[in-house]
């Protein structure tokens, strides 16, 4: 019989935060960056069968969970800048990288940062600032939350103490109402529970007109030469895979039908049949120089 690797946290120190890292399995690095609402914990499905051939290592970014509640920082390139130093701090100078929601544009903006490091990338259900391809989601403007998060110091103000009703609508909408497991959802609702808490969540969508100027530049000289998948579901369908086009030299896209925005905790099977063959099919280079 064949037991799961056993997931360990561990608190690392990078780029001036301590960062909470669940790690599990051995092999060649694979990064795992969550969205909002929530914690490493939105890969609780999937952590088992990846970590079976990977060294899974899933934080909780800047703010968020259990790591730091810092005052700033939370623009894609110092979060990038984050999880370079969580890799430093473990002795891996590769990965593989996903990202999920606002762990997509971490995700790409390491991967066009610091080309070296990463060996394929994974982005699902986010955007990348305001690369074209887009505006077909965009038509209606944005999800009616960005607004709200980005009015400084209202969203904390107005949901302090009813934090558990907020979370839960975005996790029953983000699986088309399926829900996810009580345990997730309560440890979701704990992370986000208080006004420092959710200051930090909220500061994430307050700095991104910084993150979409750093995706811009940063997409105007470099393109993606890694393996990349693009995987989206409801509500964001196939509009990252349109922006990734132009930029990603090898790239592969698919839609999960019926499958809501949390694809992580509401198809995860599906997921992985995605994940598991494209992660499989590129050499891992455990040990390559680290590029910069």
């Amino acid at each position: 019989m064949t037991h799961a690797a056993p997931i360990e946290t561990r608190q690392i120190e990078t780029n001036g935060i301590h960062a909470n890292v669940a790690i599990s399995g051995t092999g060649p690095a694979l990064v795992l960056l969550h969205g909002f609402p929530h914690t490493w914990r939105v890969w609780s499905k999937i952590i088992g069968p990846l970590a079976a051939r990977y060294r899974v290592i899933a934080p909780d970014l800047r703010g968020f969970g259990a790591t730091s509640r810092a005052p700033g920082g939370y623009d894609a390139a110092t979060m990038a800048a984050d999880i370079a130093g969580i890799l430093d701090a473990l002795g891996e100078s590769t990965a593989a990288v996903v990202g999920i929601d606002a762990g997509t544009p971490v995700a790409a903006l390491l991967a066009l940062r610091h080309p070296g490091r990463v060996r394929q990338l994974v982005v699902m259900e986010g955007l990348l600032g305001t690369l074209p391809g887009a505006e077909d989601f965009l038509a209606g403007g944005p999800p009616w939350w960005f607004g709200f998060h980005a009015v400084q110091d209202l969203a904390e103000t107005v949901l302090l103490g009813h934090e558990a009703r907020y979370i839960e609508w975005f996790l029953s909408t983000g699986t088309r109402g399926r829900g996810v497991p009580p345990d997730i959802r309560d440890a979701f609702v704990d992370a986000y529970t208080g006004h420092e808490a959710l200051r930090c969540a909220f500061s994430y969508y307050r700095a991104l007109p910084t993150t979409g100027h750093q995706i811009a530049r940063a997409a105007a000289t470099t393109r993606l030469t890694m393996p990349t998948l693009a995987i989206g579901a409801h509500p964001v369908g196939n509009a990252l895979a349109r922006q990734l086009r132009p930029l990603a030299e090898n790239l592969t896209a698919h839609v999960i039908p019926d499958c809501g925005h949390i694809i992580t905790l509401d198809r995860p099977s599906q997921l992985l049949e995605l994940l598991e063959p494209f992660l499989a099919a590129a050499p891992a280079a455990r040990g390559a120089r680290a590029g910069s």
